[in-house]
């Protein structure tokens, strides 16, 4: 940590920035509602005047402060405060509009969709005007990559390096981590999320899914997010779109700076990458497990168990949640099942959430590792990733987020069960905050939603998807003492 003291008109000066970002979206919503001749278009104008205003406002009252570099301590109170600050003013699309009218739940679905969690106090998605259900659609895709990345893009107009606020943002346990050219590196990662997302608007489209439908529904894929268009989601489309929506949800899960290196004709590398082939593993075995529960316990023809088993598992493994089945109605196994991939998580470097395939990964080397040991005590079994030896102190800190992650779901769902759900509820509301999911378990499930929990808890959710999308560190780091001693 930095011994220079904190430069609140600095952390100020960078958050403007993202909340003019957040005002430029909102216009798109408004095009949309022009586009559709709806009634809310004034209100929308005055939310985006509202954003729009108090971001130029702010950078403007701190503009001294555009040529300063960041510290590590404040580009994490930067990357923890934009959240928050995108969830809030977020709401006022919902607020002005009338569509939600409370900011309890206009704040759970603007954290909901900006953490790409996806899920929904909603309970007649449909109703809705399609400018809101396209703002929601892009709470989902400011969210996925993370705006903060987006402003490290464009950090040359700010003169600015950007390199803390890139690190804190972005996930650093894969060796794949850029250190140089950090600006660069942000706009490819977004060359590659903007063009994955048309590509599949493209594919949505020849399967005759409307357009509105079809940008929605990308910007929740790529996202990895899951709020759709539809009150059952994806399950009422042709099975073509869900096979689309499936590889789109993969390919979403991966590390995005795969995906940049098979666009440099660097495919063979991307192909070895071993957190790669556990993922595709997990896909496989998983789905292929569920589909055969389905089709001997279930009375699927296989076809159907076969899809419905790899988009779910795909859903729940990559954290977008959307849903064409209610899984809560499976076969137990296939239940119990679902809920490991709920820990799981997607791909480091990914838009999804949870604790991460490569943690596991090296969790499981490092149990080889000591059962290793204790056959042959004298004998040394590096730990090895993509070839490369992983120092000891860099293991014991992936083992060490992974307790923490299993104890704040284990604390978080005695929490819940306080706030009067009960334990099935209490955990997959909890477990599918944290992962950014969406659909849990018990009354917060693929087939209900987050509007009967009291107010308390679905504050205390918000967090928990704040808590989950930062990697827990950059959020409980801030509250210690040794952060804010000088």
């Amino acid at each position: 940590m930095s011994k220079r003291k904190i430069n609140i008109p600095l952390i100020f000066h960078i958050i403007s920035v993202v909340m003019v970002f957040e005002s430029l979206f909102i216009l798109a919503a408004i095009l949309i509602s022009l586009l559709y001749h709806e009634t809310i278009t004034i209100q929308l104008i005055k939310s985006f005047l509202a954003v729009f205003g108090l971001g130029v406002g702010l950078n403007l009252l701190t503009r001294k402060q555009h040529k300063v570099e960041p510290t590590l301590k404040e580009s994490i109170l930067i990357v923890a405060l934009s959240w928050f600050v995108l969830g809030t003013f977020g709401t006022f699309p919902y607020l002005f509009t009338h569509s939600i009218p409370t900011f309890t739940n206009a704040f759970f679905e603007s954290i909901s969709g900006f953490t790409t969690t996806g899920s929904s106090i909603l309970t007649d998605i449909e109703a809705l005007p399609k400018s809101i259900l396209f703002w929601r659609a892009e709470t989902h895709w400011i969210g996925g990559m993370g705006v903060i990345v987006l402003v490290v893009a464009i950090m040359p107009f700010l003169k600015i390096n950007g390199i803390q606020l890139f690190n804190s943002e972005t996930s650093n346990v894969a060796d794949e981590k850029i250190t140089t050219r950090i600006r660069y590196v942000a706009r490819n990662l977004w060359l590659v999320y903007v063009g994955l997302t048309a590509i599949e608007v493209v594919f949505l489209l020849f399967g005759h899914m409307p357009l509105f439908d079809s940008v929605c529904h990308s910007f929740a894929t790529i996202a990895t997010g899951g709020f759709s268009t539809k009150n059952s989601s994806i399950g009422g489309y042709s099975p073509y779109i869900q096979y689309v929506v499936t590889i789109f949800m993969l390919l979403s899960g991966i590390n995005f700076s795969l995906h940049v290196l098979l666009l440099k004709g660097k495919g063979r590398h991307a192909i070895k990458n071993e957190e790669l082939k556990m993922y595709l593993a997990i896909i496989l075995f998983v789905g292929f497990a569920i589909t055969f529960l389905l089709f001997f316990k279930s009375n699927l023809g296989f076809e159907e168990a076969f899809r419905s088993a790899f988009f779910q598992v795909v859903s729940i493994l990559t954290a977008t949640g959307f849903a064409t089945a209610n899984y809560s109605n499976w076969p137990e196994q296939a239940i119990g099942l679902i809920a490991l991939l709920m820990l799981i998580g997607a791909s480091a470097g990914s838009t999804g959430g949870g604790v991460k395939v490569i943690r596991h990964l090296i969790a499981l080397k490092k149990l080889k590792q000591r059962f290793r040991n204790m056959v042959s005590p004298n004998a040394i079994w590096p730990i090895r990733y993509n070839g490369r030896p992983i120092a000891q102190n860099h293991v014991a800190r992936i083992m060490a987020f992974i307790i923490t992650y299993y104890l704040i779901v284990i604390a978080g769902t005695f929490v819940m069960m306080a706030f009067g759900q009960s334990p099935s509820t209490s955990f997959g509301a909890v477990a599918t905050s944290m992962a950014g999911i969406g659909p849990g378990f018990g009354r917060v499930g693929p087939a209900d939603n987050f509007f009967f929990l009291p107010a308390g808890a679905k504050y205390f959710l918000t967090f928990l998807m704040i808590l989950g999308r930062l990697e827990i560190y950059a959020v409980i780091i801030l509250f210690t003492r040794s952060f804010w001693r000088d």
